[in-house]
């Protein structure tokens, strides 16, 4: 073995960036070890978990009927229902006149008042969101 062999391991060596090579050829027996230059930035792997969350599922009190919108009773009254209320099935959260008849609206599920979404004595339809509830 020469010289010419010799910087042949060692550019084998830097190529495959290895730290230690050990070669042995009959009598003939080689050892290079490369030291890395410590100023050498160190690879770091980071493994980025995304975990996508289900989103609430926003609940509605509905207008059963096309009408007008009342808070309370009577102007007179509190409203049945304010912000932050706990309300169950059977609670009744505002009533709804139609054709000179005051027909009561109950919540019909369970949950806290987080939103009065129409004012008192707004006309609604069928279908619309009176209460967002949570």
């Amino acid at each position: 073995m020469d010289l010419k062999d010799i910087k042949k391991i060692i550019s084998l060596l830097e190529e495959h960036q290895l730290k230690k090579i050990h070669y042995k050829e009959g009598e003939f027996e080689i050892e290079i070890e490369r030291g890395f230059d410590e100023r050498e930035p160190t690879k770091i792997k980071v493994e980025e978990k995304i975990e996508i969350l289900p989103k609430k599922q926003e609940n509605f009190i509905t207008s059963p009927m096309v009408g007008t919108f009342y808070h309370s009773s009577s102007p007179d009254k509190s409203a049945f229902v304010k912000i932050g209320d706990l309300v169950f099935e059977d609670t009744i959260v505002c009533i709804i006149e139609a054709m000179k008849v005051l027909n009561e609206v109950r919540a019909n599920k369970k949950g806290v008042i987080k939103e009065i979404l129409v004012k008192n004595t707004d006309p609604v339809e069928f279908g619309t969101k009176l209460f967002k509830i949570e």
